[in-house]
Order: C-alpha cells, then structure tokens, then sequence
C-alpha cells in the first residue's frame, strides 16, 4: 500500500513455529523470535529453517518477522555472530533487534533494531541511534508518557515500546545483578531472575527493617488502556513480553490486544494496522487469566509507590473474593463468585501466600486440595481458570484475507478474478462452449455459492459479482477454477517482497558521552570501533567481563524501596539511614539519586 497513514505494528513473542502461528493467526501484525544463539532467552532457541518457515507464514499477511540477536557479543563470538545473521537475512526475516553495536561495523543489508537492552532512554540517546542507522528504537519499559513524548519531539526514528508482560526492575541492559550472584548474566541470554527472590533491608547499624520479602519484584506490565495515548505521543510498535510464554498465554494476550489496538485505529483515520488479515477467534479473551503478577502502568504516569510484588513473584491472577469462614474441609467466600473444579486459587494475608487446587464446589462452598494455612480474611485470587484455558485449547482460529471475486460467463467461456484487500489479483480462464442456462437467478446463486468458498485458504471471500448468468457452467467446474485461482493469490502474496528502511552509517553522529563506563557493555573490537568512530575517547572494558563486581553498581533502577515503603527521601522521610539488601551471603548498599529519582544497588558482598 502506498498510503501516507501512521502504520501501527502489534509485535508479539513467539518462543517456536507453534506459537509463531497461533500469534499470526490471533492478530499479530510482527514477530520477535530467538535464533539458535546470541538471544536475550536462552530457553527461546530457532534454528534458521523453523525462522524460514515462520516468515513463509507470516510474509502470506504481510507480517514481519525480527530476530533478536539481542546478548553482547565477546571477541571469539564476532565472526559466528555475523555468519549467523547473514544466514538470517537470507531466509528473509525483517530485521534484527540487537544491543551490541558490532552489527552496526558489519553493514548488514537488513534493518537495525536498537533492542530496550541498550538502555533507550533518552531523546539525545535516541536521535543518536537514529543518525547513526537504526531503523527503530525500542524504549526502556521504565518511560513515562511524557518523557516518550520528548523522545519523539526530538526523533522520526520508529518508536517500539512494551505495553505487557514482565518488567525488568533494572534499567534493560545495565543490570549485572545475576552476574554478581554467579557466572550468569543478563546481558549474556542467561538471567537467573535474583531479582525475584527474598531480601532483607537492613541499615548500616545492622537493623533488619523488613525481613524475607521480594523487595525488587515489580508488578507485570499492562498498558491496555492507554495505546489511544501511546499512538498519539507517537510510537507506531506496540510489544508484549512473553517469548517463554505457552500458546494459550499467546492465544489469549494477543487476542485481547488485538481489540484494543483496532479500537483506537478505528478512532484515528490517519492510522492502519502494518498487516492484513482478520482474526476469527471463539472464546473472549481475558489477560487476568494468563500468567500475571497483577499487571500495572509501573512508570508510565511518572514515578509512583505501589508498584512491587513483596508477598510473591509469582502469578497471582484475577482477585475472586475474601475467605468468609473456614471449616475442616472446606472454606466459603464473603460474596458469591463462579469457581469451579480445577481451577487454581492464590490465597494471601500479610504473612504470605498459599496455593491450592480446587476439587469440588457446592454453592458457595469450596473444597481445595489442601485448607491448611486458610484462614478467614484472606484476600483470594484465582489464577488458573480451568474453563476458559479449555475453552481457549479448544477454540478455533482463523486469519483470512478479505478477498472479492467477479466471474464472467460467456459463450465462449468463464473468466474468474480474485482480488484481495491490497489489490493483489489474479485472472483464471476457461475457454469452453456454454450453453444457456434455464434459469439466469439459479445459475447466479450457484456461480456465488461456489465462488464465494474459501475452504482452508488464508482468503476470506466477501463478495462474488457475477455477470453473464445467462449461461450455464457447472458447479464442478466453478469450483476448480476457484481452488486455481486462490492457490495462485496465495503464490504471489508469497513471493512479493515487503518494503524495508535499511539505514547506512556515515559516522558523523556524534555519542552523547565522551566516556563509556562498564555499564556501556563494550567487550569486543567492533564496538569499540563504532563508538570510537562516533566520538567516544574513553571505553571501560564491560563489566561482564570482570572477575568480580564488588564495589560496582549492579543495577540502576527507576523503582526506589523508599519510595514504595513511604520513605521517599525527597518527602521528608524520617529513614535517614544508609540502606542495604541482603540475601544470603550477597549484599548491596542502595544509594538514591534524587535528581533523577532512581535507585542503585552498589555490590559489597565481598567486604563482608
């Protein structure tokens, strides 16, 4: 299409070909997906041939596939990493997401992604990306509204940015938290999550202040009511975490996004989805029935408390109720709520959080696998539906392109063209004799009705124009010159190519630091040669190369404990002790810069 309107991309994970196709089939307007090596989730590998299949799929709606080539890359790797990128290009993915600037030195003939591991943050670092060949930037999950506005003021460069799923506490790409707890890193494809376990917060004296508590584990993201907003500050790539993610996670989240997104196009004509294609789905999505640690707008309306998780970092689910009263088997709700056998409850009070299964239920009476720890009071969650999971296993799902048809009858024979909703036709003939048909409305109708099938094609027909009815052709034949002429439009929508923004670098841009730290993640030649190029007259070796990272900042963050404990430094806390995380033998001093209103965590595990 050829169009000057906005083109707004919903971009979802897929962690294999399945769910690939089932984010296809559901809506998704593009794909990020994990190659065999060098990605962000190590669980979430492709080889080249399944990625191929994936964008033979996909290239039928016009869907674009990007890979995420997304870890650092250390010397040995260089060489591999670039292999393996070619071959990606060559299976004709759409582009790829990478943090480390070598892709940039190797002049790829594909679109550059500058992936959220690159810190994307501010307008300044993403004019930069911009000038120095990045098609797209994807945004720090941490933005508010109005700082992804500034980012826009300043940029043309795509905006993508994260609207659900899980949130890094950590800005993306400057946390080497797991690294400082094992050989594991983030930046490496292998985080171990320490962000999600238990913590003490001591003060320098030794005081513990709160004990075993999830104090770096936020709430998921869910951005669902503000794409109108998102749309109008201009981003155009809307994103949902999940690459580890099961199909009916996949099924339902894209399902429910899908509508969100075509809400606010229908409300902006200056705007269209990037793909084609409708989604016929049979069960109403719900993302409160997927996996999600109560999902919020973390810093999306400017830093604020109440976003973490402390009591768990696990699913909690959709809320159902408060436990009335409690009996040797059985417990019953203050208000009537629809449970059912099999479903999962999260049952949670100020000391922590029990899990039980469902066996039965008689009115308002529930009998789980387990009553012990249940006590009146408690606030419970179901987050597992039996039900609506078995309703979405079972759903049929189709994506069809609309399609029109117009069939000539002749004398002398039929002419059938299909053309679909980005103009993409082909003609079908058949010269044969005719003879009159004995009635002109019989034969119309059976000239529509076959015509207007569309069997297990990706086409949707959505009307059948038919001229010459006064000549008779049989069903049979009709049918055949349907089943050749979709074959055909789906031939061709296969083998066009879509349209790419691929960017070169003149090097004149210049970085906006003159001196990267260990937190750039500069650990190979090329980098260094990129920033260098761009300005840069000091680079600190990354630190995940580092033998150890004591005395480091291991994490920045725009969550702050003291904001969410009501001991914000900056509105008279009466805490005015040096503050300290521990878990085991590894502890972290929190420093707080006001200014900017962010949190770090300084490693002092070996000064204890």
């Amino acid at each position: 299409m050829s169009d000057k309107k906005r083109i707004i991309e919903l971009l979802c994970p897929a962690r294999d070909y399945n769910a690939a196709v089932a984010a296809i089939d559901c809506g998704a307007d593009a794909l990020y997906i994990g190659a065999s090596s060098f990605g962000a989730r190590r669980g979430a590998t492709n080889s080249t041939e399944d990625i191929a299949r994936v964008v033979a799929y996909a290239h039928l709606f016009g869907v674009r596939v990007y890979v995420t080539l997304n870890t650092i890359l250390y010397e040995s790797e260089l060489r591999d990493a670039e292999r393996l990128a070619l071959r990606l290009i060559e299976c004709g993915v759409d582009g790829l997401i990478v943090q480390d600037m070598a892709y940039r030195e190797m002049n790829l003939p594909t679109e550059l992604h500058a992936s959220t591991q690159v810190c994307n943050m501010t307008p300044e670092g993403a004019k930069f990306l911009e000038d120095s060949g990045f098609t797209r930037v994807i945004l720090e999950r941490a933005l508010s509204l109005d700082e992804i506005r500034a980012i826009r003021r300043a940029t043309t460069v795509d905006l993508e940015c994260f609207i659900h799923g899980a949130i890094c506490v950590g800005h993306s790409g400057r946390c080497y938290l797991s690294r400082s707890q094992s050989t594991r890193s983030g930046n490496r494809g292998e985080c171990s999550q320490p962000c999600r376990l238990t913590y003490d917060l001591t003060t320098e004296r030794g005081e513990k202040l709160i004990k075993n508590r999830h104090l770096l584990s936020v709430k998921d993201f869910d951005l669902s009511e503000h794409i109108g907003e998102l749309i109008d500050a201009g981003v155009m790539s809307f994103k949902i975490e999940g690459r580890l993610k099961d199909d009916n996670y996949i099924k339902n989240v894209v399902s429910y996004y899908r509508r969100k997104i075509d809400e606010a196009l229908s409300l902006r004509p200056d705007c269209r989805r990037a793909s084609v294609g409708r989604s016929e789905i049979e069960f109403t999505p719900d993302p409160r029935k997927s996996f999600s640690r109560d999902g919020g707008e973390y810093m999306f309306l400017g830093k604020r408390a109440g976003v973490a998780s402390w009591l768990t970092p696990k699913a909690v689910g959709e809320y159902v109720g408060c436990v009335a009263t409690v009996d040797r088997r059985s417990f019953r709700l203050a208000s009537r709520t629809q449970l059912n056998a099999g479903d999962g409850l999260c049952f949670i009070s100020h000391d922590g959080i029990i899990g039980s299964n469902i066996n039965r239920t008689e009115g308002n009476s529930i009998e789980p696998n387990r009553i012990d720890g249940i006590r009146p009071g408690m606030e419970v969650y179901r987050n597992y539906d039996h039900q609506f999971t078995q309703s979405v296993e079972r759903s049929r799902i189709r994506r069809a392109i609309d399609t029109e048809c117009r069939v000539v009858l002749s004398e002398d024979g039929i002419v059938a063209q299909y053309t679909d909703v980005e103009m993409l036709s082909v003609t079908v003939r058949r010269s044969v004799s005719l003879e009159r048909s004995k009635s002109e409305e019989k034969m119309r109708s059976v000239a529509q009705e076959q015509m207007a099938k569309s069997g297990d094609s990706i086409f949707r027909i959505t009307s059948v124009t038919v001229e010459g009815a006064e000549w008779f052709a049989t069903a049979k034949l009709l049918a055949e010159m349907r089943r050749e002429a979709l074959s055909l439009l789906a031939s061709q929508r296969a083998e066009r190519r879509l349209e790419h923004d691929i960017r070169t670098d003149d090097g004149t841009a210049r970085y906006p630091e003159r001196r990267l730290s260990p937190q750039h993640n500069v650990v190979n030649s090329l980098a260094r040669k990129f920033y260098t190029r761009h300005g840069v007259e000091h680079i600190v070796e990354g630190l995940d190369t580092w033998r150890t990272t004591c005395g480091e900042r291991v994490m920045e963050s725009s969550y702050c404990i003291r904001r969410e404990m009501g001991e914000c430094l900056k509105q008279g806390a009466k805490l005015r002790d040096r503050l300290y995380l521990e878990h085991g033998r590894h502890r972290y001093r929190l420093e707080f810069d006001c200014q900017k209103c962010r949190m770090s965590l300084i490693d002092c595990s070996e000064n204890r």
